[in-house]
Parts: structure tokens; C-alpha cells; sequence
């Protein structure tokens, strides 16, 4: 029986070498090769073949959300599973709208794991009960938030925080003193604005912010 090829993609290599192991030990699995974020992870897909890229959605460089639009902008085959430890609605929405086959939490990193990629490996989306949920419950909801286009919608309350404290120039480390958070969970939010946000650089976050008229909300709230 042929193998289902895995390519890992996330920047915790001890998660990584944890999942390596955990894949091969089953019958049907073999990793091929490990990313630590989008860039590498594309870089391999050129070259490497694999059935399933598995895939976190933040990591420093390029994220999860970009890595896959590329990957289908490129036409690459691989499909696509997402294992993160996001949970929000817009994210399984962004995720499965731009390419993805399947979305599975960190925190269902056993049995659920190995369905999810033998389904998607099969041509079919994976989606687990929570997941599937959240996504039915956004998708009948008849609230302003979902039937708006203002960007301000996809924030979480946390990364408008964020937001508004990178446009008045300070740095991580002060962003983390002032909400008492570590310098890396900054740099995540940050990471995860500027995916929401379609920003590659911190500049073009600072522009959007203005362009969209953001800052009023955000002094409201903080």
C-alpha cells in the first residue's frame, strides 16, 4: 500500500519532531520533509512531492494564510490540511475559503489527526464537529459583524489593541509590557493582522490602518 506523503509546516521544531514521530508510527503515513514556516514550506513543495502539506497558520516570515493562497496561485496539488491552535470562526472560513481541505486544533492531536488526513488524503474535506459548528452558526447568523466588509469586523478585541499600539510606533517589547504579554504572543497578533489584513510589511499595516479610518474604533475600546 502506497504511504500518505506529509511535509510539516510550523516554527516549534520540538511540536515537529513530535509529529514526526507520532506520523511514523502509523502504517500509512511517512513525513518527507519539515518547514518552520510558508517560504520553506514552498520551497519544498517545488521539489519534494507530498500528498498533504500539514500546516500551521502562524509562523514568522510568511503564515499559514498566505502559504496556501501561493500554493494555489502556483497550481500546486498538494492538499492542504491546517493544524493550529486557532479555534475563531473567521479563521476556519479564511482557511477553507483560501485552499485548505481540512482544519484540525493542536489540542486534537491524536485519533482526530490521523482521520483528518487519511479523509483529506481521499479527496474529501475534513472539518472536526466544533469546527463544523462554528462554521454553521457564522454562516446562519444575521448579525451586522457577519454581513459587514469593514476590515475592522475580522479584529479580535486583543488585536485591535495591537493595532492601534504598532500605529503610534511602539516597539514589541513595549506593546508586551503594556498588555502584559510576551514579546513572541505580540509578535503573533502582529503576524496574524498582518494576514487578516493582506499586509506584508509592517509599513503597509501602519497605511491600512490609516487608509481605513481604524484608529477611531480602536480609542473608543481601549
Amino acid at each position: 500500500m502506497a504511504k500518505i506523503r506529509i511535509l510539516l509546516a510550523d516554527d516549534h521544531s520540538v511540536l515537529r519532531a513530535g509529529l514526526k514521530l507520532l506520523l511514523n508510527n502509523e502504517p500509512d503515513f511517512v513525513v518527507v520533509g519539515e518547514a518552520s514556516n510558508g517560504e520553506e514550506a514552498l520551497r519544498l513543495l517545488e521539489h519534494k512531492r507530498a500528498d498533504i502539506l500539514l500546516l500551521d497558520l502562524s509562523m514568522p516570515s510568511m503564515g499559514g494564510l498566505e502559504c496556501i493562497r501561493e500554493i494555489k496561485s502556483r497550481g500546486l496539488d498538494t492538499k492542504i490540511l491546517v493544524l493550529t491552535m486557532y479555534a475563531d470562526e473567521q479563521y476556519v472560513r479564511e482557511a477553507m475559503q483560501a485552499g485548505a481541505k481540512g482544519y484540525v486544533e493542536k489540542n486534537a492531536v491524536d485519533t482526530e489527526l490521523f482521520v483528518a488526513l487519511r479523509t483529506v488524503a481521499r479527496g474529501h474535506r475534513y472539518l472536526s464537529p466544533q469546527n463544523a459548528q462554528v462554521l454553521i452558526n457564522s454562516l446562519l447568523s444575521d448579525s451586522p459583524r457577519e454581513a459587514s466588509d469593514d476590515p475592522y469586523t475580522v479584529l479580535s478585541t486583543r488585536e485591535r489593541e495591537v493595532l492601534k499600539l504598532i500605529v503610534r510606533g511602539h516597539s514589541m517589547s513595549q506593546i508586551a509590557d503594556m498588555l502584559c504579554l510576551s514579546v513572541k504572543t505580540v509578535d503573533t497578533y502582529k503576524t496574524r493582522l498582518m494576514e487578516k489584513l493582506h499586509c506584508s510589511k509592517k509599513n503597509q499595516l501602519v497605511e491600512y490602518a490609516l487608509k481605513h479610518n481604524l484608529l477611531p474604533h480602536y480609542t473608543a475600546e481601549i
